[in-house]
């Protein structure tokens, strides 16, 4: 599958440098170049797009506030020789953070990390496919300014914390900018359940539970009403429940 790409610089030596470091990657395709943000709107509404390389200083609009207009932005690498932005980068989601002049050694680090997050939605798949208990299986979650590659198997749950996600491991816990129902689509459904609007959890993982309850790892975590009968039908213990 190729990864589509757009490259917007108002600098053409950037887009030249960043389309030459590209050529050394077969599952690329540059589906376009532009020089400021409003041509990279316009071919985001004519092309399909899976990741931008985008300028922050571009004459009209900046890269930070064209990303903020989107409601569904690809993925998105920012390029920039002004390191004041990268906050507002990251908390944009972005995949990465690029300094100009860009090494390409620099650059394939970014490039890891695009591939780290189609590799995670592949991984996905593949889990749903394995026995319950493999132990090669797992998720791909930005924390901070890395990708944290987590093992399925030591998920206990994932609590919402509004535009952000808790997952709670064996050994750690970590937050993520990250809606939980986007997580929710990449675990298998054979391992995990959501049982409340704010909570997913590893049915392996689980000690007791009660009508509108469960307990994991001495936790007790609440079990919504709209999310009960599903809770009944993956623990197969419908009898169990009290009414």
């Amino acid at each position: 599958m190729k990864i589509r790409v757009l490259i917007a610089d108002d600098e053409p030596l950037a887009i030249e440098v960043i389309s030459t470091y590209l050529q050394n990657f077969d599952d690329i395709e540059i589906v376009g170049k532009c020089s400021n943000a409003i041509q990279a709107f316009q071919l985001l509404q004519q092309k399909p797009i899976d990741l931008i390389f985008l300028d922050i200083k571009m004459p009209g609009l900046s890269g930070i506030d064209f990303v903020r207009s989107l409601k569904n932005p690809p993925q998105i690498i920012f390029t920039t020789a002004y390191s004041e932005y990268a906050l507002e980068g990251f908390e944009l989601n972005a995949v990465d953070y690029l300094l100009k002049p860009i090494s390409f050694e620099r650059f394939l680090r970014a490039m890891d990390k695009v591939y780290q997050r189609y590799d995670n939605k592949a991984t996905v798949r593949i889990a749903n496919e394995v026995p319950v208990g493999d132990k090669d299986t797992f998720l791909y979650i930005k924390v901070d300014r890395k990708t944290i590659k987590l093992n399925i198997n030591s998920i206990l749950w994932i609590e919402s914390l509004r535009d952000y996600v808790k997952v709670v491991t064996q050994q750690e816990v970590y937050i993520s900018k990250q809606k939980i129902s986007f997580l929710e689509e990449m675990l298998p459904e054979r391992q995990f359940v959501r049982i409340h609007r704010s909570f997913i959890v590893a049915l392996a993982k689980i000690n007791s539970f009660y009508s509108y309850s469960l307990e994991i790892n001495g936790h007790e975590l609440p079990i919504g009403r709209n999310y009960k009968l599903e809770v009944q039908k993956k623990l197969k213990l419908e009898q169990m429940f009290v009414n």
